[in-house]
Formats: structure tokens, sequence, C-alpha cells
């Protein structure tokens, strides 16, 4: 995989995550997340180029739902999402758990 310059700061977290790929559901954590990307792994496996939907459990009891996005790549039971949906209210909702967290 070729180095890529990030655009978006990842910010560090520890968030439990709920993820659905088709029928299939799996659960576990963020490691870190940005506007455009975040790092997961989980109990079900994904495949590089494979659609999901996410949850993500805040500390303070609010969560992050994303309906889309794509897994970039995988290591093992660890993933990278890219977030379809650039809504300015899925941002929104990144930037203020950052803050939260």
């Amino acid at each position: 995989m070729p180095f890529t310059l990030r655009l978006n700061q990842r910010f560090p977290v520890h968030c439990a995550v709920t993820y659905n790929a088709g029928q299939f559901q799996g659960q576990g954590t963020v490691w870190n997340l940005s506007c455009t990307g975040w790092r997961l792994s989980g109990d079900f496996p994904l495949r590089a180029s494979e659609l999901c939907s996410l949850t993500v459990s805040l500390p303070n009891q609010q969560r992050i739902d994303v309906a889309e996005s794509v897994v970039w790549w995988v290591r093992e039971a660890v993933f990278g999402v890219g977030i379809l949906d650039q809504s300015p209210a899925i941002q929104a909702r990144v930037r203020t758990g950052v803050r939260v967290i």
C-alpha cells in the first residue's frame, strides 16, 4: 500500500462500536477516528471494499451513527474504514465526540 498523507487529524479514542455488513453484525472497539476515516477492531471479519454501517457508543451515553462506510484495509481483526457519509451532521457528531472523549 503506497504512503498517503492524511488530510484530517486522527484522534485516539477507546469506544465500543457495533458494525453491520449486510446481514452480519460485529462488536468491537474504535481506536482512532477522524471526519473521514476510523481504525477499529472487532469480532466479525470484514473484507477490503466491503460496505458497512457503524454505531459508536461514546462515554457520555451519546452515539455516532454512520449509515455507510467502506473498508479500506484489513490486518487480521483490525480494519481501516472510510466514512462515505460526509454530511455536516456526521462531521459535527465526530467533532463533538472527540471533545467529549
